[in-house]
């Protein structure tokens, strides 16, 4: 199982296999990290550009693994091992029912490639979105993303605390009832 920099596990053995698409794709196809940000890697950008600013997974033989520059960060709304929706509190300091928990992360340098067409680590950030009853778990045990889990109880309770309030703010009140000393 690929592990954090602090060597706890990340929950997959293949955090590719968790990827919907680069954050920098665009929905033509393009690359939009070389159009955007030439400055960033000229030489990438220059191969790019002679390529149209097609993505290199689009070319044939190619991956996400195979760009230097692939990046996905998750921006679900809900658990991807629970399933549990968020619930966030607008003007509040109560942590997020979900948190972002990354599979990969990105140290800044392209995937190293061992003999030939064996795979290194990877070298990409790619995140995906966990409750942080679920990201407690796969860091802290054996727990796996694709596990077929039910939200924890203390997360219910949790998400149904912040629907009541939701539900308690939708009720009419008057001025004079809500501020009345």
């Amino acid at each position: 199982m690929e592990r954090t920099p602090t060597g706890t596990p990340v929950g997959v053995d293949d955090p590719y296999e968790h990827v919907g698409r680069c954050d920098h794709l665009a929905d033509d196809g393009r690359c939009r990290f070389a159009i955007e940000r030439p400055d960033r890697d000229p030489e990438f950008a220059r191969d790019r550009q002679q390529a149209g600013y097609a993505c290199v997974a689009g070319e044939e033989g190619c991956g996400w693994r195979d760009c230097p520059h692939f990046r996905s960060r998750a921006t679900d709304r809900e658990c991807r091992r629970c399933g549990l929706e968020e619930r966030r509190m607008a003007h509040t300091g109560e942590r997020p029912l979900l948190e972002e928990h990354h599979l990969s992360y990105a140290d800044g340098a392209p995937p190293e490639r061992k003999d030939g067409d064996e795979e290194g680590e990877p070298a990409h950030e790619i995140t995906v979105v966990l409750c942080r009853w679920c990201h407690a778990k796969v860091h802290g045990s054996w727990a796996r993303i694709d596990d077929d889990a039910s939200p924890d109880p203390e997360a219910l309770a949790a998400a149904e605390g912040r629907r009541s309030r939701e539900l308690d703010e939708t009720g009419f009140e008057t001025a004079s009832e809500r501020y009345d000393p």
